[in-house]
């Protein structure tokens, strides 16, 4: 057993059972070992939490990054985010759900230490949209407001998605991008 085995099973339980809700012996069981045997690879839930999100904001961070240097248009940047991102967020279910729904988990030294990284990572959207605004692409006021309402809608369908459901993480993302770049209106 690896400490990354520990993290592995620990963000399976925290999905399933809340970060409040799972015990050390839930993820001792998860993988099979005694609960002591976990204190060799960690200290604490919310050390196993921290590496957790650290974990999972570094995958999308750096995925996301990648496509926002990319020498194409804002739009285009925007679409392939989406499309990055949910299916990153599907790809990755147990680690991103604990990213997204249990970060409010953290003690008040690992909050103040995760929100830097988190920030990060919210500022490559929002930089790619004041990069649409300034290129004229988008027509924004509020460049903040619409990054955290994309983020929202994107983060929310981990709650509803299914990968057996009638359409694709792909397709999803595609309608989604279709939505926030041309609206509703006829």
């Amino acid at each position: 057993m690896t400490r990354d085995d520990v993290l592995d099973a620990a963000a399976q339980v925290f999905r399933q059972k809340g970060f409040h809700g799972a015990s050390m012996s839930d993820i001792a069981g998860a993988v099979n070992v005694q609960k002591a045997s976990l204190y060799h690879h960690v200290s604490s839930k919310q050390e196993i939490l921290l590496a957790l999100l650290d974990r999972a904001l570094a995958m999308l961070t750096e995925h996301i990054s990648a496509i926002s240097t990319q020498n194409i248009s804002p739009d285009q940047k925007l679409r392939l985010m989406i499309r990055g991102y949910l299916t990153g967020l599907a790809e990755n279910s147990d680690l991103t759900s604990v990213l997204l729904f249990e970060h409010r988990s953290l003690d008040k030294k690992n909050h103040a230490r995760h929100v830097p990284l988190r920030d990060n990572f919210e500022k490559l959207w929002h930089d790619v949209l004041e990069e649409g605004v300034a290129k004229k692409t988008f027509a924004l006021t509020d460049t903040g407001l619409a990054t955290r309402a994309i983020m929202g809608t994107l983060n929310w369908t981990l709650t509803w998605y299914r990968p057996n459901g009638p359409k694709s993480i792909e397709q999803i993302a595609d309608e989604y991008s279709d939505f926030i770049l041309k609206g509703m209106l006829k």
